[in-house]
């Protein structure tokens, strides 16, 4: 793929992320804080030459690009989802454990592989995430900014070609930017 540099950023905290609840494709509000930390990455992103934003459908990570790049029209992607979490979705770690004693413990043992019970894996994710570089590639971006979510983050760094993208953590205040040969830098707004 032809870019130059592609940012990343996740959307704004919400409100389930406060509570401990899996949104997968369930949505929950952007909190205030997290309608800050997306105004703070608009400032951060202000100086860089974005020539592109795609987004999730989903509605925070729709909210959060609105607020970085107010200049620029915000495309969906619909393969920039989170990864569907299944019947997990909505639950806190505790729910989840008193239901599907184990579940969460076995899932780390092989967290690409694992599929959530009615939902999807990062394998399954990774396809989608290659699918829409692809697209976004397709329509000409050279510097796109892409809002989503950690989980298909991951998978969208991986496609870059970052090394050990599973294991990285995409906290709401950071944006990545990934250059050409798959080089990362964490972009932070001063707090």
């Amino acid at each position: 793929m032809a870019f130059e540099t592609v940012y990343l950023a996740r959307h704004g905290q919400t409100e389930w992320n406060v509570e401990g609840r899996r949104q997968g494709r369930l949505d929950s509000p952007l909190t205030p804080h997290g309608l800050l930390q997306a105004q703070r990455n608009a400032d951060l992103l202000g100086n860089h030459q974005i020539d592109a934003v795609f987004t999730s459908p989903l509605p925070r990570s729709r909210r959060t690009a609105e607020i970085l790049a107010p200049a620029l029209p915000v495309e969906v992607l619909n393969d920039l989802a989170e990864i569907a979490h299944g019947a997990w979705s909505g639950l806190t770690s505790a729910e989840i454990d008193g239901i599907w004693p184990g579940m969460r413990a076995a899932r780390e043992q092989d967290k690409y592989a694992f599929r959530f019970p009615g939902g999807e894996s990062y394998a399954d994710a990774d396809v989608r995430a290659g699918r829409a570089l692809a697209e976004i590639a397709r329509r000409g971006a050279r510097r796109p900014l892409l809002v989503s979510h950690e989980m298909i983050g991951r998978m969208l760094l991986k496609q870059l070609g970052v090394a050990d993208a599973l294991h990285l953590g995409q906290p709401s205040d950071v944006v990545y930017r990934v250059g050409s040969g798959g080089e990362i830098d964490r972009l932070t707004a001063a707090e």
